[in-house]
């Protein structure tokens, strides 16, 4: 028997979340291809794995489910093909289009350096058919949640250069060798304009959970740490601890001025005059008062946000001299970054203290965060923790609950150590962030969706791995800040198409980062 040109590697969990009918026509797609030169290797702990005969072409392998690295290399060391089609059917059966092995096989000669391949697919949702277009591969791809589909053709020959699978990673092997792919070979991504994917899935189209990135366990949040380090070490990206971290310094003169106002707490709104006044009695409310409210309202004078600010401010029925003053700017322009810039510019203060429109501060934020940058010239930024609540009908808030306790997010996952490289695969580094406002200076401002993909998004997170780069960024581990849920919270209701969006601008940023952080290390 001729040796395969293609290892189709198929799992069978020991409890599987279809029908056994669905995995049995998953297998009837492959035996319909119009390429013939492949093998199937079926792998698990699944009854049918010690059931079935295994023939010439198709193989079964019993392995046990407590190690996804094991359990690949079990499969690998039985695969005789050049490429291997690593197929995520774990979770939803895969049903495979006639030409689709050939296609594959096609696309890996025309690219004959390739690590990894990779294609669009179709997605059935219910009766609902998406044709599921994934975004080109780049090296600031470095999520392990970036979508690269279910399928997966690796070269064989790759795999075997750098050992299979890691053993030591034991829950996302796929997450380490698609991140070595990126280092030694190409990776190709075939694309869908119409009837084009190579396969279909039957699953429910996902929505955006915000807090996804922060559920998924200590255990595989530190593996997925490792495998990234490791890879920003193999690319000459890794920030070592302490490295390359400057002094700010101020003279004597600036350090008096900053006692008038020693933090400008901003806040960018747009069309929320029910939730601005709650905002500004939090700030209002702080333990420290020598600080002011910039109110940069970017729905121009018609936006009813102006009004209900002005009512803050002389002349207005909630104005009270005794307490934080409140600065009105207004744009006619949607633009997040020049919202902050425009204030932080005409600033006289220290230090920028974030707050959303729809959020809230606790009494002490301001307070803890002005002690954490004391006793080290290299803080350069701040960043708290949050509580969640929601707001109800009538107006007011109440916490959220998970498992009966109060959600607080305190993003756990930074460490002195590794924080700032953890931070390139991390959806987000926490909040209130606060920065010295003659660091933000010198790294040029707020991006003004002046980058690519960005629209009002991600110019937060490219300030942090900024920052993070040449300063030490400090952390508040209690709650100081009430992130407010509400209908119309711009996280929530997402479509697919602003999940992308949102990934292309914060890959590109990372993308980004990388290249700073090698020019950094070149310099070392």
């Amino acid at each position: 028997m001729p040796e395969p040109q293609i290892s189709v590697l198929l799992q069978a969990p020991g409890e599987m979340p279809y029908s056994p009918d669905d995995f049995d026509r998953m297998l009837s797609t492959l035996t319909r291809q119009s390429f013939g030169e492949f093998e199937i290797i079926i792998y698990g702990d699944n009854a049918r794995v010690t059931e079935t005969k295994s023939t010439d072409t198709l193989k079964l392998v019993h392995t046990a489910s407590d190690s996804q690295a094991g359990a690949l290399n079990a499969a690998l060391n039985q695969a005789r093909g050049e490429h291997i089609l690593h197929c995520n059917n774990r979770s939803n059966a895969i049903e495979f289009r006639g030409s689709a092995l050939l296609l594959y096989r096609m696309a890996m000669e025309r690219h004959g350096h390739a690590a990894l391949l990779y294609g669009d697919y179709d997605l059935l949702d219910g009766n609902r058919l998406i044709e599921r277009k994934l975004l080109e591969h780049h090296s600031g791809r470095l999520c392990e949640t970036f979508d690269m589909g279910y399928c997966l053709l690796f070269s064989h020959k790759f795999l075997q250069s750098v050992g299979y699978a890691d053993g030591r990673f034991r829950n996302n092997p796929l997450y380490d060798l698609r991140l070595k792919a990126s280092e030694q070979g190409e990776i190709v991504h075939i694309s869908n304009r119409s009837n084009g994917a190579p396969y279909l899935v039957r699953a429910a189209a996902k929505g955006l959970d915000v807090f996804a990135y922060l559920k998924v366990g200590a255990k595989i949040a530190s593996e997925n740490e490792l495998i990234l380090t490791e890879h920003l070490k193999r690319i000459d990206a890794y920030l070592e601890p302490g490295r390359h971290f400057q002094l700010v310094v101020y003279t004597p003169e600036e350090e008096k001025q900053f006692e008038q106002c020693i933090a400008s707490v901003v806040i960018p709104v747009y069309r929320r005059p029910e939730f601005i006044g709650p905002a500004i009695a939090s700030v209002q409310s702080q333990t420290v008062r020598n600080i002011e409210i910039v109110i940069v309202c970017n729905g121009g004078e018609e936006d009813p946000t102006v009004d209900e600010t002005k009512r803050y401010m002389p002349g207005g029925d909630k104005f009270d001299p005794g307490k934080p003053v409140v600065r009105l700017i207004v744009h006619d322009i949607n633009n997040i970054g020049l919202c902050l810039n425009s204030a932080l510019q005409t600033s006289k203060a220290k230090y920028y203290i974030q707050l959303d429109s729809d959020d809230q501060l606790f009494p002490d934020a301001v307070e803890k965060i002005l002690a954490a940058y004391q006793g080290d010239g290299r803080i350069g930024m701040v960043i708290g923790s949050y509580q969640v609540f929601e707001k109800k009908a009538d107006g007011s808030i109440e916490p959220v609950l998970v498992d009966g306790k109060p959600f607080i997010v305190t993003h756990d996952e930074w460490t002195e150590e590794n924080g700032r490289n953890n931070l390139l695969h991390i959806g987000g580094a926490g909040a209130p962030r606060s920065i010295k406002i003659k660091v933000l200076e010198e790294m040029g401002w707020f991006g003004m969706n002046d980058s690519p993909y960005s629209r009002n998004y991600g110019e937060d997170y490219e300030l942090v791995n900024k920052v993070a780069e040449r300063y030490r960024i400090e952390r508040v581990w209690q709650p100081i800040y009430k992130v407010v849920r509400h209908a119309g919270g711009t996280d929530h209701q997402i479509d697919q198409a602003t999940i992308d969006l949102n990934e292309n601008a914060k890959d590109h940023i990372r993308w980004e980062a990388i290249k700073r952080r090698q020019l950094l290390n070149k310099r070392r």
